[in-house]
């Protein structure tokens, strides 16, 4: 029960720092434009292996398959694909190009999907509903800032 505790902690944690990342910030249309050919494919690999889990996650959450949940969250907390595979060249060309919202960003975006693994691990489907819907929120609220020239129909101003 300790161990829920603090990783509800990280989580609750994780969803303040995503949500002040979002305020104060300008848009940008296309951040995944601004980079080179070989870092923006590892970046809609990690993005694309994420919305899978997702969907994965959600089919099995509405099923009560605590297990699948627990297991597709634990693999978006641990898909820092970019991350694995850069040189230390791409990763300084990544700092220099990515703001650092977008960074504190996608770091509580695997901080909520811990949270969401040990929620499921607890069985308590209120909690893997309320911090699922915050990472969908979260990913819906960085494609408007940093990919609607990517995703032209989401709509900033209805955020």
């Amino acid at each position: 029960m300790k161990t829920l505790a603090i990783t509800l902690a990280s989580a609750a944690m994780a969803t303040g720092a995503f949500m002040a990342a979002i305020a104060g910030q300008p848009a940008t249309t296309n951040i995944g434009a601004e980079l080179p050919p070989k870092l923006r494919g590892l970046l809609i690999q990690e993005m694309q292996e994420i919305q899978q889990a997702s969907q994965q996650i959600q089919a099995a959450m509405v099923q009560g398959q605590h297990e699948i949940v627990a297991e597709r969250a634990q693999a978006i907390h641990d898909s820092f694909i970019m991350e694995q595979q850069m040189t230390d060249e791409d990763e300084q060309i990544l700092h220099d190009t990515l703001p650092a919202a977008f960074v504190e960003r996608d770091q509580a975006l695997h901080e909520l999907s811990a949270g969401l693994a040990e929620a499921a691990r607890n069985e308590d489907t209120d909690e893997q509903t309320r911090l699922f819907s915050e990472l969908i929120n979260g990913c819906v609220d960085c494609h408007v800032k940093y990919a609607s020239g990517r995703f032209p129909g989401l709509d900033a101003a209805a955020r």
